[in-house]
């Protein structure tokens, strides 16, 4: 059988409590590979002096430029008007952060998540991004060339993806989406990056009549049609919490995620899938690509018309 790793990595540390509590816990039964923490959120302290105490060296850096819930909103840490709403909150969505946001103040505020979490004594494993806010998917306007910089710099793997997996519907039906992936992987690979192959996506919100069952019956099935190499999957998982399950959209799928990972039929299908649970320490050893040959492939992707 062909080796295949997965990292399952818990989105959202530090938004708030109720996410705390669940990404804690997962944490500590050791269900999940990590979990990225958010500097500027109303919860990074509590989830920032949890991994101090336990000495947690498979936390990364959430990238954050977003604010989407109103139940939940932060500003940026540096202040930057360009960074914020009319209200003094980062922005709603990614495409008003893509449409409105100064780079240099991207910059800037992203440094400054970097260095919060490094004075509050984080080892970082890896950096990734909330919402998808800098891969240009909205407008296309990317800040990802940035972000690998800043990577290199802090040398941390990042959250990217080498291929699409035919299956995964949500990343193949973007446009344009593998030839992006070919330029960034390559783009990372001159610049000392690593990264996971494969990042496999499933909706945010809960479709209309899903059920636990059919969420449950559908990541399943993921695992057993994971590709060989090593992929990423993430997951916002949280506990039930009546306030946020009134006042945020789709909690209930938070809630659903938490339950999946301690469910025993998920830890029986990913030994009977032949699936190996991974963490970001295994692609910063196996997830760098030659330098010369990415720079081939990036001149080769620069040149296509």
């Amino acid at each position: 059988m062909s080796p295949k790793f997965l990292v399952v990595n818990c989105d959202d540390f530090g938004q708030s409590k109720p996410m705390n509590q669940a990404i804690m816990h997962l944490l500590e039964e050791r269900r999940v590979s990590s979990a990225t923490i958010m500097a500027p959120a109303p919860g990074f302290e509590e989830a920032a002096e949890w991994c101090r105490r336990r000495g947690a060296v498979n936390i990364g850096l959430h990238l954050t430029l977003n604010s989407e819930f109103d139940a939940v909103r932060w500003a940026s840490l540096t202040g930057d008007a360009s960074l914020h709403d009319e209200g003094g909150h980062m922005h709603k969505t990614v495409e008003a952060f893509e449409r409105l946001a100064d780079t240099g103040a991207v910059l800037k505020e992203l440094g400054a998540q970097y260095e919060k979490a490094v004075r509050a004594g984080l080892r970082l494993s890896h950096a990734d991004n909330h919402m998808g806010s800098l891969y240009g998917t909205a407008t296309g306007r990317s800040h990802i060339p940035h972000a690998l910089k800043l990577c290199a710099k802090w040398k941390l793997p990042f959250r990217l993806f080498r291929k699409v997996h035919p299956g995964d519907s949500l990343l193949s039906g973007i446009p344009g989406v593998e030839r992006a992936a070919a330029k960034a992987s390559a783009l990372a690979g001159v610049l000392g990056v690593a990264i996971p192959d494969y990042l496999l996506s499933h909706p945010f919100q809960a479709r209309e009549g899903e059920t636990y069952e059919r969420f449950k019956e559908e990541l399943i099935g993921k695992l057993y049609d994971l590709p060989e190499g090593i992929s990423e999957t993430y997951i916002h998982p949280a506990v039930e919490d009546a306030c946020m399950q009134e006042h945020v959209p789709h909690w209930k799928k938070r809630v659903w995620e938490y339950r999946l990972m301690l469910d025993d039929d998920f830890a029986y299908a990913m030994n009977d899938a032949g699936v190996t649970l991974t963490d970001y320490s295994y692609i910063r050893t196996h997830g760098r690509a030659s330098r010369i040959g990415s720079a081939f492939a990036l001149a080769r992707e620069l040149l296509r018309k």
